[in-house]
């Protein structure tokens, strides 16, 4: 939260090279393409042994009434694909690659690819050909989408070779991110390469969360930001979208809690459908107890108050009932409009927690802990209680659920419910616990790091606009807190991480400045995420060329 505080090809004889080789030029001038070199004698990757060529003046006079070989064509072993993130195997062939081509086409093995199939003809110029056999008008340059095989459903293959390209997976993700890596692949160079890629994420959860409650940004902005984050392989987008700023999705059960400035519930709906279309789950978040402000507006009766009748900045009074029906309310409302997986609870930074005396402070609060948990209760038990029954109602329509780290008191009678994900963002929340208490615990945590993945607007409180060169050059899935890794062996229990967009002082960028802000950041995120080397192989100088080069 932000308030916010800081992975050899196989040798082939000479003859097998050459009849290859002689097999690659036939195609490729089927294909008209005019890619690779004329074969000379000797010199690594610059020639096909056995590959004739041009006789010298010497050679036709000994040859005399011989017919004089037609010269071949030869290929150096192509190199992996540079796309970002970097693919994590290829396997190098001979051969000249593949780009589109006038009349090329697009088919797909099962209708379940139609929108893959149809997306990608769209950006590379070909045609969309529909659902054809393995073995059906099988063309020279057809791009081929197939499903089957088993694995990891994210996982996917690509094959370049002969003049054609098939992409295959064990889910309609994996073949849509095989896509991904071929539109870099043709918008960066303009060829793919000969060879065969192997590709997967090391990381199940790949996010990017954006505050829309502080700052309301436009539907379109939204939508680029999704087309970008599906090309660059990201699985998540979370909207942060009620805060003590504003309520910003058209509500039915309580219009009277909508700020002016908001989606409708029409434009939502194109977002979470342009997101299933990319693979990218929409993660919704109402935050409570607490950063309720907004809903505080419309029902002051619900603020809560100190003993002395002071308001307390959006922290809603939990020892009301009709506090924990209105959040209900909304909870059942929205969750027919994010149909996904994933919902984030909040949980963070309730103020009643952070006085000297919460008991004495909020008598209250106190006198309902102890009607609940008895005479020992207290304000952090109710608070955690709170979190739980907001739990049951989002598992009601089976979602699995995250909250804010700080949302995990520490010293309560009351546990927070077994399944809840930790999203960890701080270490600087009171009784501060570092990650390996949750991990030791065997919660399953998702890195939010603000020394890395905050990007707050304004720079407050001692935050500072993240680079994309440190968290390319320093990050890794494991450094949940500060600049510390956790140990290796909790690896399996960080299911990956979200770069985070907080607008604490909203007028401080424009959307605009902040795409153009956030567009290396998210690439060395995704980069990490996909395949979380502590040492990248590339460069960030030659990363970020790279990146611009992708665009």
């Amino acid at each position: 939260m932000s308030q916010h505080r800081r992975r050899p090809s196989a040798r082939q004889g000479t003859r097998r090279r050459a009849v290859v080789a002689a097999a690659a030029f036939a195609g490729t001038v089927a294909l008209g393409t005019g890619i690779g070199v004329w074969a000379s004698s000797g010199g690594d990757g610059g020639s096909t042994a056995g590959a004739s060529r041009q006789p010298s003046g010497s050679d036709r006079s000994a040859s005399s009434g011989a017919a004089t070989p037609a010269p071949t064509r030869s290929y150096p072993l192509s190199q992996a694909p540079r796309t970002i993130p970097a693919v994590r195997s290829h396997t190098a062939e001979r051969g000249p690659g593949w780009r589109p081509q006038r009349g090329g086409r697009v088919v797909v093995s099962d209708p379940a690819l139609a929108d893959e199939g149809r997306l990608t003809a769209g950006e590379l110029g070909l045609s969309y050909a529909g659902q054809k056999g393995a073995d059906e008008d099988v063309r020279p340059g057809d791009l081929r989408l197939d499903l089957g095989g088993s694995g990891d459903p994210e996982s996917y293959t690509m094959t370049v070779r002969g003049g054609s390209v098939r992409i295959s997976g064990p889910g309609d993700a994996g073949v849509f991110y095989g896509t991904r890596t071929l539109k870099q692949e043709v918008h960066g160079g303009g060829t793919a390469p000969e060879g065969v890629v192997r590709d997967q994420p090391a990381k199940p959860q790949r996010g990017f969360m954006l505050d829309i409650a502080r700052k309301p940004f436009t539907a379109g902005w939204i939508e680029d930001r999704i087309r970008e984050l599906g090309d660059l392989k990201f699985n998540e987008l979370g909207l942060h979208f009620s805060d003590d700023q504003g309520f910003r999705i058209e509500s039915d059960t309580h219009p009277e809690i909508v700020s002016r400035d908001h989606l409708t519930k029409a434009q939502v709906k194109e977002i979470v459908a342009l997101a299933a279309a990319r693979h990218i789950q929409v993660v919704p978040e109402i935050d409570s107890p607490g950063h309720l402000g907004a809903v505080l507006a419309a029902h002051p009766e619900l603020q809560l108050r100190n003993a002395q009748g002071v308001a307390t900045r959006g922290a809603i009074d939990i020892s009301e009932d009709a506090s924990a029906k209105i959040v209900d309310d909304l909870l059942d409302e929205y969750a027919d409009l994010f149909p996904g997986s994933y919902w984030n609870l909040g949980g963070d930074e309730y103020q009643a927690l952070t006085v000297a005396d919460p008991e004495a402070s909020y008598p209250q609060l106190a006198a309902a802990a102890r009607e609940a948990y008895g005479a020992s209760g207290t304000v952090a038990d109710l608070t955690t209680g709170w979190l739980n029954d907001r739990a049951d109602t989002v598992r009601a329509h089976e979602r699995i659920m995250r909250a804010w780290n700080d949302g995990f008191l520490r010293g309560t009678s009351v546990q927070p419910a077994d399944d809840l994900q930790v999203a960890y963002w701080t270490g600087k929340e009171n009784g501060a616990r570092q990650p390996v208490e949750y991990l030791r615990a065997g919660r399953k945590v998702l890195n939010y790091n603000d020394e890395y993945l905050y990007y707050v607007l304004g720079q407050p409180n001692t935050f500072v606009y993240p680079t994309g060169q440190r968290i390319y050059e320093q990050w890794i899935p494991r450094m949940l807190r500060g600049t510390s890794a956790v140990a290796a062996r909790y690896e399996p229990q960080v299911l990956g991480g979200s770069f985070a967009v907080w607008c604490d002082l909203a007028n401080s960028q424009t959307q605009d400045q902040v795409a153009a802000g956030i567009r290396m950041p998210l690439r060395a995120t995704i980069e990490k995420l996909w395949d979380p080397e502590t040492t990248p192989a590339m460069s960030w100088t030659d990363f970020k060329a790279l990146a611009n080069r992708l665009g």
